[in-house]
């Protein structure tokens, strides 16, 4: 098995356990880790040979960027407060719980390598947050704490490991230069990700297309990163920067075909990516596991304690920042909904799950120092990494949704279906409203003008058949169910139509682009 028959089986993997996950109830990526751990140990199976620095710049762009588009700005900043106190304040706590014990464990170990030890296990993985928060049914607010958590921390741990492989490798610190670093590499950041973000915005209404703006939305992400980094800059920072910028300014109510592409595809990267890069956390395994032989039940024993640190140290955090952020939401007027209740908050422990960035960290560590010396405890390190990192994504992966169900953590589906109706209402108002001025300059037919206002208390009762008045919610549930049958029947003669056209492909003198064409017409009339 060569290195492309691998990738074709890390991607076959990734498609297969999105079903396989739903249907026995686990989460994807850690179903992946497995597979790829099981294919790591068979004998014909071939060593990885990806370059660690790759893995960082090529995985996190387009999984960043595809988490941003199912969150936005304002929802961020309604959760600011919990969100910065997981993702910039428990990543310091974090590297400095996990350094000062890696320092007292493992004989010689520098500060400065402790350090980059605690900054790489200290983020809980963002992709794994979202792939398993999002298919257990928790509190939207609850989801969205977590996502963005797992979106910024990134940012805060791996500034914290740069400077401190920095320090490791020159053998000096500064902590006014490291304090420097840490602004100027956000600023840059920032200032990439809005110029970025502002210059690919333009680039898309000018291209039209949707293709074209699915192609260029592909781009973006690895601009963004690689330009960031070249100028010093966080490249995760940028990204998110750039896809908020985008999320926020290119969101065109009457571009249909744009959104349903554009969605469709970062669907598809999301689920082949995030397969891959799991996939190649359990290949890995083998690699790390099988060069420590000699030391394994030390190295395993000073894992399981740096485990038992990060996995406490986050518990321990969460009881006051949970206590804080419900305090300073009492004494503010702030429109926020804050987890408060100890199942929710044990959750929210629970969810702490490392992986793709603290792998590409670990493997990224230098070979040896700036005096040409070996890289001080570089095995132990890479080796704690990956024990924290497959202790906490399968075992906490694999149990969390047995501990929502048995806390009884759930989604309130009364508020869900509260705002699902008032959205339906005012959708059902602004076509209404839209019609009476189209009246206004038009003279439309009485049957016409009628059909159209049916349709606008339609638009709203497809979506929520409670805003219909009582005594007409029998008749419009009549109507609805008439329109469904219709609606089925045109399906099915649209399907009839699209198969004659496309049994043309094989016909003698058929242009196989005139039917792709006229195919593509029959398509977007299926989608109205």
């Amino acid at each position: 098995m060569d290195q492309v028959a691998l990738l074709l089986v890390l991607l076959l993997g990734a498609v297969v356990t999105v079903p396989l996950g739903e249907r026995f109830d686990l989460p994807a990526p850690v179903l992946m880790t497995l597979i790829g751990a099981g294919v790591a140990f068979l004998p014909f199976a071939p060593t990885v040979d990806i370059p660690p620095e790759f893995i960082l710049p090529l995985v996190l762009p387009p999984l960043l960027y595809a988490a941003v588009q199912r969150t936005s700005w304002r929802q961020f900043t309604a959760h600011v407060r919990p969100i910065l106190l997981l993702a910039v304040a428990l990543v310091f706590v974090t590297t400095a719980a996990v350094a000062a014990v890696a320092q007292f464990i493992v004989p010689g170990l520098p500060l400065a390598a402790a350090v980059a030890l605690g900054a790489l296990v200290a983020p809980p993985d963002p992709v794994a947050a979202t792939a398993v928060a999002g298919r257990l049914g928790l509190p939207r607010r609850l989801v969205s704490i977590l996502e963005g958590e797992g979106l910024f921390n990134d940012v805060t741990a791996i500034v914290l490991y740069h400077i401190a492989i920095a320090a490791a490798v020159s053998g000096t610190f500064s902590w006014p230069g490291a304090a420097g670093a840490l602004v100027l590499s956000a600023v840059v950041a920032v200032v990439v990700g809005l110029a970025l973000g502002w210059l690919s915005n333009k680039l898309m209404g000018f291209l039209g297309d949707a293709t074209l703006q699915v192609g260029l939305s592909l781009m973006v992400p690895f601009v963004s990163y690689v330009l960031a980094e070249e100028l010093h800059g966080s490249g995760v920072l940028a990204v998110l920067t750039t896809a908020l910028f985008l999320a926020e300014h290119t969101a065109d109510a009457d571009d249909v075909m744009g959104r349903l592409a554009g969605t469709t595809f970062w669907e598809i990267i999301d689920i082949l990516v995030t397969g891959v890069a799991f996939g190649l956390i359990g290949l890995e395994l083998h690699n790390v596991f099988g060069t420590e032989d000699g030391r394994l039940p030390v190295l395993l024993g000073w894992g399981a304690l740096i485990t038992a640190v990060v996995v406490g140290v986050r518990l321990l955090w969460l009881l006051p920042a949970t206590w804080l952020a419900k305090q300073l939401h009492t004494r503010r007027d702030y429109d926020e909904d804050i987890p408060v209740s100890w199942r929710e908050t044990v959750v929210m422990w629970w969810s702490g799950m490392r992986g793709v960035a603290s792998v590409s960290l670990a493997l990224a560590i230098p070979l040896t120092t700036d005096q040409g010396e070996p890289f001080p405890a570089r095995a132990e390190i890479v080796f704690i990494a990956f024990v924290v990192i497959l202790s906490t994504l399968v075992v906490q992966g694999l149990t969390l949704p047995w501990l929502v169900r048995r806390l009884g953590v759930r989604a309130d589906a009364d508020a869900e279906r509260e705002l699902e109706h008032s959205l339906a209402v005012r959708a059902a108002r602004a076509a209404r409203h839209r019609l009476r001025e189209i009246e206004e300059v038009e003279e439309l037919p009485e049957d016409i003008s009628e059909r159209l206002l049916r349709g606008s208390y339609e638009v709203g009762a497809r979506i929520s058949p409670d805003i219909i008045e009582e005594d007409r919610r029998e008749w419009y549930t009549r109507r609805i169910e008439r329109g469904r049958t219709v609606r089925r029947i045109q399906r099915e003669m649209m399907s009839a139509a699209r198969h004659e056209v496309l049994a043309a492909r094989s016909e003698p003198g058929a242009d196989p682009e005139v039917v792709d064409r006229v195919l593509r017409h029959l398509d977007v009339r299926s989608l109205r």
